[in-house]
């Protein structure tokens, strides 16, 4: 037996892209939705994206963008967003069809900064990030790990885990779906748009921006 699991992330309060991608996860015959976090940020369409996220049953947990939210509305806090993002969890576990997932917005073991930063500005592996974080994730103990943050889209082995980043709907144009057993991984573009590996490129590597650097 085959599940399909819809990955999204970083949806930023931009409900048009979040919908598409729940239109493609029906398509797909999905049977579970999971969000890697940072539901609000950049776009004031928050309440019209969290009930999308409520009417699909979608699994989420919290991001950095949530969290600042929920510190700089403290006027909201009675309010249904308010209270949707206050009850998210920092992470998510599953087993399913036999494998072990994890879920977490930035990197282990549940940071909202930081990231698992993989891809230059064109979008290809830079092979000394992606050994650094085979040797941090060496022994990690999940089959899968999904992560958003970083507005990087990949699914990579690091260590022994799949490590999957579906990227932001709003700016990667992207979704992917999980499949388990198996351990495959289709990305899908958004809207009609060329799909963007690698969304502010700059902001990702400023020599002042959070753990871990990139390395030399």
């Amino acid at each position: 037996m085959t599940t399909k699991i819809g990955l999204i992330s970083d949806v930023h309060g931009s409900p048009e892209p979040l919908r598409q991608a729940l239109v493609i996860f029906k398509q797909e015959d999905v049977t579970k939705t999971i969000c890697a976090g940072d539901i609000a940020g950049y776009f004031e369409q928050l309440a019209e994206t969290i009930n999308l996220l409520e009417n699909h049953d979608c699994e989420t947990i919290i991001g950095n963008h949530d969290q600042e939210f929920l510190e700089e509305n403290l006027d909201l806090k009675n309010s249904d967003d308010y209270l949707f993002l206050q009850s998210l969890p920092e992470t998510r576990e599953y087993e399913i069809e036999g494998k072990k997932l994890c879920v977490v917005h930035a990197h282990p073991p549940a940071f909202q900064h930081g990231g698992i930063k993989l891809l230059d500005q064109g979008g290809k592996i830079i092979p000394q990030q992606k050994d650094y974080w085979n040797e941090e994730l060496a022994g990690f103990n999940y089959d899968v790990l999904v992560v958003g943050h970083t507005h990087q889209v990949f699914a990579e082995y690091l260590g022994d885990t799949l490590v999957v980043n579906p990227g932001s709907t709003q700016f990667n144009h992207s979704c992917q779906v999980l499949s388990l057993p198996d351990m495959t991984v289709q990305t899908f573009a958004l809207g009609n748009k060329e799909i963007v590996k690698c969304w502010n490129f700059s902001y990702l590597f400023r020599p002042d921006n959070d753990y871990p650097p990139m390395k030399k």
